[in-house]
């Protein structure tokens, strides 16, 4: 009896050392696009509500390039310890087997999600495109209407070939190395427009220097200090949902009790009202979302988007070849 009553108090220590997992030194956060952009807003604030749990500081590090591949690789490639993770949009990290940029998966990661994202479709106020049915005529007329995103296979770009693949039309894409150089390319006249997150356009849309025609997502957007932007759903009902979820990923064999440590951390900040009045004012749904859930939620994604890609001629791989059925 003894010795189950010493068998069973060694658990119960080792159940609350692992609870208590506290980082001896900074965490590395690999944002693989450019400062400003949806997945760099997202993390930066998500990140400075957890330091405080987490007892460290958070190194977020921007490494654009590759529609993101090239930062997601560098996290990969370092220690599984629990000391460098990754952020992006679900979509973006699930893409890039299919494109030929990276083996690894979705099913790699383990997800961290505060917020859902719509996409918004936005011109540059001195064109003449006042709603989405005058852009889509223009688009019918002429093919070389330029449209930017943040990088072939990017949350953007699948957004614009959802509406060409939608309405029958060509555009002329033209990538940039994230969403906010996508966005101010836009401010700027480089581009007609471009079908980011909101997030991203929501200041200059605010600012009166983008256009909003309407939002991708299935319900209206309320944009503080803007008011209602409304669905595409609104004339198409049947257009499909545009919007994705933004996080953190952390490699999914990571030691279980950092994981299990960090869950609290993440789940404690989303949830904060702080981080909830920060996301509604930048046009985001804030949620929290991790563990088995977030796995679900990713595969949801994953099987919408990836097979989009390869019919359009975008992705070189079928999804068949990560065992993705086709929906």
């Amino acid at each position: 009896m003894r010795r189950w009553i010493v068998f069973l108090c060694v658990l119960i220590t080792i159940g609350v050392v692992v609870s208590q997992w506290k980082p001896v030194r900074s965490i590395t956060i690999i944002v693989p696009w450019a400062a400003g952009g949806a997945t760099d807003q997202v993390t930066r604030m998500t990140a400075s509500l957890m330091e405080p749990d987490l007892g460290k500081k958070f190194i977020i590090v921007n490494t654009p390039g590759g529609a993101g591949s090239i930062g997601t690789l560098n996290a990969w490639q370092a220690p599984h310890d629990g000391y460098t993770w990754t952020a992006n949009s679900v979509m973006s990290i699930a893409s890039y087997p299919v494109l030929g940029y990276l083996k690894v998966t979705h099913k790699d990661w383990k997800y961290l999600l505060p917020v859902y994202n719509p996409n918004v479709v936005v011109v540059n106020p001195n064109t003449p495109y006042k709603s989405v049915q005058d852009l889509v005529e223009a688009l019918r007329k002429n093919p070389d209407i330029p449209l930017s995103s943040a990088g072939t296979g990017s949350g953007g770009h699948i957004a614009l070939e959802h509406f060409a693949s939608y309405f029958g039309v060509k555009y002329k894409h033209v990538p940039y190395a994230g969403g906010a150089p996508a966005t101010t390319a836009v401010v700027a006249g480089e581009v007609v427009g471009n079908m980011q997150f909101s997030n991203e356009v929501a200041d200059m849309i605010r600012a009166g220097k983008l256009r909003a025609l309407c939002t991708l997502g299935a319900e209206p957007l309320e944009l503080d200090g803007y008011g209602t932007i409304p669905s595409i759903r609104q004339w198409y009902p049947d257009f499909p949902e545009c919007a994705t979820y933004f996080g953190i990923m952390i490699p999914a064999d990571v030691p279980t009790e950092v994981l299990e440590a960090v869950y609290k951390i993440f789940e404690k900040a989303a949830k904060s009202e702080e981080f909830k009045r920060w996301a509604i004012k930048q046009g985001l749904v804030p949620v929290c979302i991790y563990g088995d859930e977030a796995d679900r939620v990713v595969e949801k994604v994953v099987v919408r988007d990836l097979w989009l890609l390869y019919d359009r001629g975008i992705a070189t791989i079928s999804p068949l070849e990560f065992g993705i059925q086709r929906p």
